[in-house]
């Protein structure tokens, strides 16, 4: 197994695990290997450190970075990058895990739900501009958030 630091073109970084370097060159060409924070194909390899097998067991590289968690909204600015992503990525899975997707249907739900039509819970789908405008005229609020189509899906 081939464990690799990857880094899209937008800059996220992220690890990928290849059980050789034909099959990551493979999913490469193929367009496989994904950002897990934006979509995106275009990847690149970073400079890593070996994992080496010593004495039987697997060991890899002492990580010093801790992951962000749960990170005040004041302070999100002043993160690393890597603590920003990881910041965001854990927003994105806690709003994809506490609400209702109803797909192209948002803007209508969102003002049944604003109006007292429907029950009052947390709802996320897709909405254009010209709806998404109107339902902030209306004083119904909403936020856009661009969800990576592989974070909608279980991640592997």
């Amino acid at each position: 197994m081939k464990v690799l630091d990857l880094q899209c073109a937008q800059g996220h970084e992220f690890e990928g695990w290849f059980a050789s370097e034909d099959d990551y060159r493979s999913q490469l060409a193929r367009k496989l290997v994904i950002c897990p924070v934006c979509g995106n194909t275009d990847m690149t390899k970073k400079l890593s450190a070996p994992r080496l097998n010593l004495r039987g067991g697997a060991r890899a590289p002492a990580k010093t970075e801790k992951r962000a968690e749960h990170v005040p909204s004041e302070a999100v600015a002043a993160l690393p990058p890597k603590q920003l992503q990881a910041a965001w990525m854990d927003m994105v899975r806690q709003v994809l895990a506490h609400t209702e997707d109803v797909g192209p249907r948002f803007a209508e739900e969102a003002r049944r739900i604003h109006y007292g039509e429907a029950e009052e819970r947390g709802i996320r789908g897709q909405a254009t501009r010209s709806e998404t405008e109107e339902l902030i005229e209306e004083g119904i609020a909403v936020t856009p958030l661009p969800i990576p189509d592989n974070l909608k899906n279980t991640l592997q």
